[in-house]
This record gives structure tokens, sequence and C-alpha cells, in this order.
């Protein structure tokens, strides 16, 4: 897979590519898995490793939640997907994703081993610093990704309004559900006043919307 709209578009409006797909699976699994081991390693070895199981989780988590409402979106907003070109549409640009993110990996792996250690004098700075490094970074393989499944719509619905209604739904839908599956699966930026465990007791209590109305509220 190298990326290119056209063998992208070959691949979705053929059958029989399960490989494909399932290389896409994989590069989600290595390469979030080694970026969320960069994002936990400053707290400790430990929130490493729990942090490179959750970050392909909540990938795979947002995808199967969302599987029928993306391809019902697609359906009706004229994109000429199938239920299962939709699924691989998004796939892909996952797919995109952790292998920009895999790839700054030892960027952030160096950065996690130079700062001051969580519990040591520096470590809420240090805290902030990396949560700043990896939104950026994040948000910067967001927009590189988005972009692969932007050139995929267009090719498919022939109408670039069309695509960008699509677009638009699709992120707005995941969005929404990795946010909230995100926040249930916390920490994963793990705090150095907290003590490192896989969950939090009250994963399930409250949802990712009311934490951030609180926190407007309260900045304010």
């Amino acid at each position: 897979m190298k990326g290119a709209a056209s063998s992208l578009d070959f691949w979705l409006r053929s059958s029989g590519r399960e490989s494909r797909q399932w290389l896409c699976v994989v590069t989600i699994i290595g390469g979030l898995g080694i970026y969320g081991a960069s994002v936990g390693l400053w707290r400790s070895p430990l929130m490493a490793a729990f942090v490179a199981v959750k970050m392909p989780c909540i990938v795979f988590l947002t995808l199967g939640i969302n599987a029928l409402l993306n391809g019902m979106l697609a359906q009706a907003l004229a994109t000429g997907l199938s239920f299962l070109q939709t699924f691989r549409a998004i796939l892909m640009s996952f797919a995109v994703f952790a292998l920009i993110l895999g790839s700054l990996s030892p960027v952030t792996i160096g950065m996690a081993m130079n700062l001051p250690e969580a519990g040591t004098t520096g470590a809420e700075q240090a805290h902030r610093i990396l949560l700043l490094s990896h939104t950026l970074l994040i948000a910067f393989a967001g927009v590189i990704a988005t972009g692969k499944l932007s050139d995929i719509l267009r090719s498919f619905a022939g109408s670039d309004s069309a695509a960008r209604r699509t677009l638009v739904a699709l992120l707005a839908g995941n969005l929404f559900v990795g946010a909230q599956v995100g926040f249930i699966l916390r920490p994963v930026f793990g705090s150095p006043g907290l003590k490192v465990e896989f969950l939090r007791p009250d994963a399930m209590s409250g949802n990712f919307y009311e934490s951030v109305w609180w926190a407007v509220c309260q900045s304010f």
C-alpha cells in the first residue's frame, strides 16, 4: 500500500483484497503500539505497556462501534461507497495515521527519556510538555490521514461537495465515539500524581463531554 489515491481506489473497488485489509490492521497495531509505548514510557515501563495496548484498541473499538453508521452515512450522502468499502477506506486512513505516529516514536521516546522523571523536580512541567507535544503530533497525523480519506471520497463520489459532506459526517461520528472510548480507557497520558493502572476505578462513570464541560466551567 503506497498510499496513492489511484492504488487505493483500485483496492476498494476490487474484491478478494483481504490481505491489504489485514496489512492495515497490522500497521495500526504496530504503529500505534510503538507510539503508545512512547506516550506511557515517561510515567513508567508498565504504563508504556498499558498504553501500547490501549491506543490500537481505541481505533478498533471506534471502527467497530461506528461501522454500521459510517456505511449508512456514506450511502446516504451519495459517495458510491458500499458498507465494506467505507469500512476499508476508514481503516486505511487509520493505517496512515498509525504509520505517521509510529515513524515519530523514536523522537517521542527520546523526549520521554530525557525529560525530568515522574516524582522529581520539574515533573509537572515535563508532563505538560509531553501532553502538548503528543497532542500536536496526533493532530498532525490526523490531518494527513484525513487528507488521504478525502482523496478516496472524491474519487468515488465524483463530486467535491458530496465528498466534503461525507468527510465531515464520518469525522464527526468517529471523533464523537473515539473521544468517549478514549475517556473510558484512561489513563493514557499518565499523570505524575496518580498511580499506574490499566483503567481508572471509575472508568464507566461520566463521559468525555461532561469532563470537558466541567473543565470549562472551572476555568471561568
